[in-house]
């Protein structure tokens, strides 16, 4: 039996010896920065609001309840609790700066990893940055919207504004999905983080790169839908503590 030491030691190995390492993150990685996830059975945002409030077909029909779950969730939860950056975000940001990782895939659409100094952010899920009007398709910033109407509206147009990220029944974006892809095909290590990975197509990132011969590194508090079959190394820590572990091993390690 491999103890929790070596498994971080390992993986502290395979993260500075990798020649094209990535990172896979969803909602685990920002639950120390004080955000539940979706899908918690008491905790996540679903537990409370209705989720087909972001569908996208409900959204069109009915947008003013969809709006008042999107301000709730998306809107007011972030600027009143002054969500930062934990640790782990901290820890990928200086792997991407020591050119140790080269790109963070992520399902997230908080921007924490970006607010951390990362730089090559694929964001697959969208962006919650911008709002985009469905008629004229005039782009906003969240920042310049105006939240005090129950539907907030085009300046241009008057068109309803949706915002940017990847509702129920949208598809992801073509350049998000092609930039994955391309980081997939060339990765030799995934550091997944966070994700039960059971949200597709996305969920298929860390399996594709298992099944080439790359090497996935899994931190989540308990298994995933893919640990059993294609995480090569399961570290079972929440993502701040197994982030501060990984970087003092890393930094242990001779280059």
């Amino acid at each position: 039996m491999i103890s929790l030491d070596q498994k971080i030691e390992q993986a502290a190995s395979k993260i500075l010896n990798a020649r094209h390492a990535i990172a896979f993150t969803g909602a685990g990685i920002s639950l120390e920065s004080g955000i539940p996830t979706f899908r918690g059975s008491k905790d996540g945002l679903w537990s409370k609001y209705d989720p087909d409030d972001i569908e996208i077909s409900h959204f069109m029909s009915n947008p003013a309840k969809s709006w008042r779950t999107i301000k709730a969730c998306f809107v007011d939860f972030m600027k009143d609790n002054n969500v930062q950056p934990n640790m782990a975000h901290k820890v990928l940001a200086d792997l991407e700066k020591r050119g140790l990782l080269k790109t963070i895939i992520t399902q997230n659409i908080d921007n924490l990893h970006q607010a951390a100094g990362s730089k090559n952010v694929i964001e697959f899920h969208g962006t919650s940055k911008t709002a985009t009007c469905q008629k004229c398709h005039a782009q906003y910033l969240t920042s310049e919207v105006d939240y005090s109407a129950e539907v907030p509206s085009c300046k241009k147009c008057g068109g309803l504004i949706k915002p940017d990220f990847v509702f129920f029944g949208e598809g992801i974006p073509s350049e998000a999905m092609d930039r994955s892809q391309a980081e997939t095909e060339k990765a030799d290590v995934c550091i997944m983080v966070g994700t039960s990975a059971v949200v597709m197509p996305a969920g298929m990132i860390p399996i594709a790169i298992h099944n080439s011969g790359g090497t996935v590194i899994e931190v989540n508090p308990t298994p995933s839908a893919v640990t059993d079959r294609y995480t090569d190394i399961f570290i079972p820590l929440g993502a701040v503590e197994a982030f501060t572990r990984l970087a003092e091993a890393i930094d242990r390690l001779p280059r």
